[in-house]
């Protein structure tokens, strides 16, 4: 069963920037398409980013597309989301998200992903 880890949550302040890093020990994640969701507290989980298997697609929300990057290290085995110019209402916990069909295109992230993480929490604040 695979099993996601996310890291890298944290503080941050408006402005700044966090590294969120999923890994999946014992499986190669380049053979998925990786997401990355949030929930907010009292809000619906939304989807954030995704890439595709191969790399072919990549979606961002608009409420972070200029500020968030995703990207695969295939050497580590590792997808990361790079979260730059925080804003408070990235405030949420963040799942990763597996799956190796195609849920991942250019104008959205289906949300019936296979498997999930545990989440990290990111808090912006002043």
């Amino acid at each position: 069963q695979l099993q996601l880890v996310e890291s890298g949550g944290g503080l941050a302040q408006p402005g700044g920037s966090l590294r969120l890093s999923c890994t999946a020990p014992g499986f190669t994640l380049d053979l998925y398409a990786i997401a990355w969701f949030r929930r907010a507290p009292g809000e619906e989980r939304e989807g954030v980013s995704c890439i595709s298997r191969g790399d072919g697609s990549i979606y961002y929300r608009d409420s972070v597309r200029g500020r968030f990057t995703i990207s695969r290290d295939n050497a580590n085995n590792t997808v990361y989301l790079q979260m730059n110019n925080l804003k408070f209402e990235d405030t949420a916990t963040y799942y990763c998200a597996a799956d190796p069909g195609l849920v991942c295109f250019p104008h959205k992230v289906r949300s019936d992903m296979d498997y999930w993480g545990k989440g990290t929490l990111v808090t912006v604040s002043s």
